[in-house]
């Protein structure tokens, strides 16, 4: 389990997903990881950071988005 930074990229408020930026990389992006139903869908703004817990970093879909941060 790892904690990772990222860039918020776009956020479907229908799945309650997104896809991510890892902070760092300039080609890795994460799509349709799961946001955490606590988070408003009006601070999932386009390019805000996140924090993002990742169960096993080789599927996306083992992963959620756990806070949002300026």
């Amino acid at each position: 389990m790892n904690l990772k930074k990222a860039i918020l990229k776009s956020f479907d408020s229908g799945s309650y997903t997104a896809t991510l930026q890892l902070t760092g990389s300039h080609k890795a992006y994460l799509d349709g990881v799961t946001v955490a139903r606590n988070l408003p869908a009006a601070e999932m703004v386009l390019g805000r950071g996140v924090a993002v817990i990742l169960f096993d970093e080789h599927n996306a879909k083992d992963a959620v988005v756990i806070a949002v941060y300026t």
